[in-house]
């Protein structure tokens, strides 16, 4: 609760008044696509999830980049590209998460694009897996403006932890994580707040009451235990936690599995933000990893022009009408 006051907090002073009623806006036009049925859209993307890379150190099973499978070109956004996300957006945008795919730390100037962002008064969060927080950088990562840092680490022994992990190297993310708060207490800085990721699965579930208590000690400022997404899920997966409290899918009975929230025709998500790929394509959500659903590309179209044109006033009557014949709504915990 302590870090989410703080957070709050921090989140104020980017907002204006230019900014709350761009929120209204768009919270007002759902509410109306809703009762119509038909997809209204006022107002611009309050929050955007921009991807430095699709390149990954580790390689994780149930990930696109672990498993080096992505359908669509692979990359780092050019830093020129970024401000020009960030100079069309930055009058509705509230909230940046600096991150799609890929570890972010392997763009040579992710820290500066970070800096850009928060200059330009935008929140800004990342998600890392915390192999290149080092003696290096951790000077740099306070001074960014970076606002958020979700750190994943999905287990409390190297042996667990490798075996989503796949190349990973706990005491490096120990170390890193342990040196940036240590830093950032010494700096007298209350930012960026620290998030642990966990995501739970069936092979690391018993670890939980380890991983607080580390959590506890090490002084982390929030812990969060996240369900798995899991490619074929309906034929059941080791991966699947015994604990259905951290499970997206639940046994139907006869050996398969389903996905344990219903699927309505409803999604907050599609008027309230975007995904930007590294090359400047912009996607309806973040569960849309191979970029299918192509609304437009930013170095060929304005922002404002895409957020509104067609292809997203088809998508977004779509979602409406039958959600579940959307392909990536079809894992999703919204």
């Amino acid at each position: 609760m302590e870090n989410k006051l703080v957070f709050g907090k921090a989140l104020i002073k980017y907002v204006s008044l230019k900014k709350l009623r761009n929120y209204f806006l768009l919270l007002s036009s759902f509410q109306v696509s809703r009762m119509l049925g038909k997809a209204r859209i006022w107002g611009y993307p309050t929050t955007l999830s921009i991807e430095p890379t699709t390149s990954c150190n580790l390689r994780c099973p149930e990930c696109p980049s672990g498993l080096r499978s992505f359908s669509r070109p692979t990359g780092m956004i050019e830093e020129r590209l970024f401000q020009n996300i960030i100079d069309q957006s930055k009058d509705y945008l509230t909230y940046l998460h600096i991150y799609f795919q890929g570890e972010p730390f392997l763009h040579p100037r992710f820290l500066e694009m970070v800096s850009y962002a928060d200059k330009n008064k935008v929140f800004t969060s990342t998600s890392t897996n915390a192999h290149y927080l080092n003696e290096k950088n951790v000077a740099s990562v306070l001074t960014s403006g970076l606002k958020q840092l979700i750190v994943s680490m999905d287990g409390i022994t190297q042996e667990i932890y490798e075996d989503y992990r796949i190349g990973g190297n706990l005491e490096k993310v120990k170390t890193g994580l342990s040196l940036l708060l240590k830093k950032r207490k010494e700096s007298k800085q209350l930012f960026p707040r620290i998030v642990l990721q966990f995501l739970v699965t069936g092979k690391n579930e018993h670890q939980i009451p380890a991983l607080k208590a580390w959590a506890k000690e090490v002084g982390v400022d929030e812990l969060q235990l996240k369900t798995t997404q899991i490619y074929d899920f309906e034929n059941g997966s080791p991966l699947i936690p015994s604990d259905h409290r951290y499970s997206r899918y639940l046994p139907k009975g006869d050996g398969t599995w389903k996905l344990k929230k219903e699927i309505e025709n409803k999604c907050w998500r599609m008027w309230q933000g975007a995904v930007f790929t590294w090359d400047g394509k912009m996607l309806p959500c973040c569960f849309d990893k191979d970029g299918q659903h192509v609304m437009g590309k930013i170095k060929d179209t304005g922002f404002k022009e895409i957020w509104k044109n067609e292809a997203y006033t088809n998508f977004r009557k779509q979602l409406l009408e039958d959600r579940a014949q959307i392909d990536i709504c079809k894992n999703c915990t919204e």
